[in-house]
């Protein structure tokens, strides 16, 4: 009796697979109501970018069942592997194999498929931190102890900065500190690694020409109205057009071509367009519950490991989620970012959603029971 209740409360927050999946699934049809006509004008097949995506999510489906039955405490022994494995791909991007795409070296090409780097340095990020304090819990009470984590990360930042890719350094950063503070280091270690990156901002920002054009485009995107401007005003036509309830699925005018990467990191005007301002509302609902529940797996967790994972793979999800909003919003200056399982892009669906299956198997860890 006494087992059958366990095995019955073992099997996990069931919210996790359902909104991750609903999620995924949802963002497979977005993405072909917001690529087919580019994609058939572009490749003479109007499927070309929702076949890709759904590759990927079958793909995903496929490693988040098996991260989700694989041991989760088993992952720290890979922890050095993976750190390696990162620093590889990242440097490879770089060498023949890079793919440049607008003047950003950032996927490597091999061959069947491309891939992005970066989207595996921010989880294998998480799996380094989580096991370097569950190793030394002490660690998080000395400056010492504190560098080495951010050595590793200012690595992968510099690296995928060389790319160039401020999103996705600025998201390591944001992540960075966030792992930090929910290990338990100390607030005065924070703020001394704070400081600095705040006086570095303006730095980065100056020394790349592309990078200040974008600044003025965010101050004043009706100066450039055809130039740097272009993309942020698309993006805001595409959400007044949509209005409280949206022009309909597969009615947005703004992805004929009028919105640059409307399938990938723009992909939230598309939404905005077709469902509106509570279709918008309907979407972030969701996100913020996956938020609560992932949250919920890792402060129930009573390993240290786990509930370093589980809070690092939900952070870095809603990081990503805010800085694609407030981008395509106009509330921050423009930046390639794509929306987590909705944008097209397979790296990142196959990712997200392997981190995804790693987390229900927190949440169904028995010992927390």
């Amino acid at each position: 009796m006494k087992s059958s209740m366990l095995s019955s409360k073992n099997r996990g927050d069931i919210f996790i697979p359902i909104l991750v999946i609903g999620i995924s699934v949802f963002g497979l049809i977005m993405v072909y109501s917001a690529s087919y006509y580019s994609a058939e004008i572009t490749y003479d097949n109007k499927f070309f970018y929702f076949n890709k995506q759904l590759i990927g999510l079958i793909l995903g489906i496929i490693a988040f069942v098996f991260f989700s039955k694989f041991d989760y405490k088993k992952l720290e022994k890979f922890k050095y592997a993976l750190l390696i494995i990162s620093i590889v791909l990242l440097l490879l991007v770089f060498t023949p194999l890079g793919v440049e795409n607008y003047g950003a070296k950032r996927w490597i090409n091999l061959g069947v498929f491309t891939i992005q780097p970066s989207e595996i340095a921010k989880f294998s990020y998480i799996l380094f931190v989580s096991s370097y304090f569950y190793k030394k819990h002490d660690r998080t009470n000395s400056l010492l102890g504190v560098i080495g984590v951010v050595l590793i990360g200012g690595v992968f930042c510099l690296l995928i900065m060389l790319e160039p890719n401020m999103s996705i350094t600025v998201c390591i950063g944001a992540l960075m500190l966030s792992l930090l503070f929910l290990s338990g280091a100390k607030i005065k270690y924070i703020i001394l690694l704070i400081l600095p990156i705040i006086l570095l901002v303006p730095v980065l920002i100056m020394i790349e020409p592309y990078r200040l054009k974008r600044l003025m485009a965010f101050i004043n995107p009706w100066a450039s109205p055809k130039g740097e401007g272009y993309q942020l005003l698309q993006s805001l036509y595409a959400l007044g057009s949509g209005g409280w309830f949206g022009v309909g699925l597969f009615n947005s005018r703004q992805k004929y071509r009028f919105l640059p990467f409307a399938e990938s990191d723009f992909i939230l005007s598309i939404i905005g367009e077709e469902f509106g301002f509570f279709g918008i509302l309907i979407l972030f609902s969701a996100f913020a519950l996956l938020l609560l529940r992932g949250m919920r797996a890792g402060i129930r967790c009573k390993n240290y490991f786990g509930y370093m994972m589980a809070t690092g793979i939900t952070i870095i999800f809603i990081i990503q989620v805010l800085v694609n909003a407030l981008v395509v919003s106009g509330s921050i200056p423009p930046t390639g970012l794509p929306l987590p399982l909705i944008s097209a892009g397979n790296t990142s669906l196959i990712v997200y959603l392997s981190a995804f299956g790693v987390l229900y198997n927190i949440s169904k860890d028995k010992d927390n029971v």
